[in-house]
């Protein structure tokens, strides 16, 4: 089993950047595929980008495609999503996640087992 934990996040006017970081301990993070998703108030959980356990692969949803990058230092057991020109529609709790199943990285939800308690991010007009 692997916790995930976030950090990051904060306050940043429309056009700013952030970057969040997800940690956890031991070796065996290393091995998963991870997955950032987001849920902004009133609105339902979507994915935003993942990374395979090489992180080799990555993928991202079309509403963040040229704005974010993950990336991961497996030597620091940790991923990172720099996030650029960023709006105020991507303001959310940014979680990230272990997946649990399936070889390839994954969009869907029910594939992650394994959740951070969520960082917020704040993009002001």
């Amino acid at each position: 089993q692997v916790q995930p934990v976030e950090s990051g996040g904060g306050l940043v006017q429309a056009g700013g950047s952030l970057r969040l970081s997800c940690a956890a301990s031991g070796r065996i993070f290393n091995s998963y595929h991870i997955g950032w998703f987001r849920q902004a108030p009133g609105k339902v959980r979507e994915f935003v980008a993942v990374i395979s356990s090489s992180g080799s692969r990555t993928n991202y949803a079309d509403s963040v495609k040229g704005r974010f990058t993950i990336s991961r230092d497996n030597a620091k057991n940790t991923v990172y999503l720099q996030m650029n020109s960023l709006k105020p529609e991507d303001t959310a709790v940014y979680y990230c996640a272990a997946q649990g199943r399936g070889s390839y990285p994954s969009q869907s939800q029910s594939d992650y087992y394994y959740w951070g308690q969520g960082t917020q991010v704040t993009v002001s007009a």
